[in-house]
């Protein structure tokens, strides 16, 4: 079976795509409003893709009737933002977090989301999450009109401490356990873990 995209609808190349490129990792961003509310949203069209500089990028489509996503009016206007990565006790809430709501209320304080200061940014990280990342607006690009891909660059990044080995630099992964994006309402777990041998190549 093959399709060309041409021949699907949006709704179908979606679908084609989120069922077969998974598990994925979800930015929760937080940004914040010109009234001072803080949103926080999840996107799971996200990855992170260099370390110099650290750059991310995500995808931020317009709402149904064409307005922009609270999260894109809150960047293009600051140029700020955190991203967030959930985990296991905080899967239900990122969840939760991607309904419709006003902009004059902020998914932290509707769902009872801790905030924490951020170091280099004046917008708040969510001070429960395993890892954060402080964001400047790197590049904004407008795709086709209803899709945006926005790429910030980290400039601070936040790590709870007994996630981290700071000696080795390295993630203490029998304590972290987030969460991945399949599908519609569908998410993973990532504890049942593969490990290999490193790669020999021909002799």
């Amino acid at each position: 079976m093959e399709y060309a995209p041409e021949d699907l609808s949006q709704r179908e190349r979606y679908k084609v795509l989120t069922s077969f490129v998974l598990p994925r990792p979800i930015a929760w961003v937080t940004t914040v409003g010109p009234t001072g509310v803080v949103n926080a949203a999840p996107f799971s069209f996200f990855n992170a893709f260099c370390e110099s500089p650290p750059l991310c990028m995500f995808a931020a489509n317009n709402r149904p009737d064409g307005r922009a996503k609270d999260t894109l009016v809150n960047i293009r206007r600051s140029g700020e933002f955190v991203v967030n990565i959930a985990d296991e006790p905080l899967a239900r809430a990122m969840h939760e977090s991607s309904g419709d709501f006003p902009p004059e209320i902020g998914e932290p304080s509707y769902l009872g989301l801790k905030l924490a200061p951020s170091s280099k940014v004046s917008v708040p990280r969510l001070a429960d999450t395993p890892w954060a990342m402080e964001c400047k607006t790197w590049k904004i690009i407008d795709v086709n009109g209803d899709r945006i891909l926005v790429m910030g660059e980290g400039i601070n990044f936040y790590i709870r401490d007994e996630l981290w080995d700071r000696e080795a630099m390295r993630v203490h992964m029998d304590r972290y356990h987030p969460i991945g994006r399949m599908f519609a309402d569908r998410y993973c777990r990532t504890d049942d873990r593969v490990v290999f041998p490193a790669a020999q190549g021909p002799k």
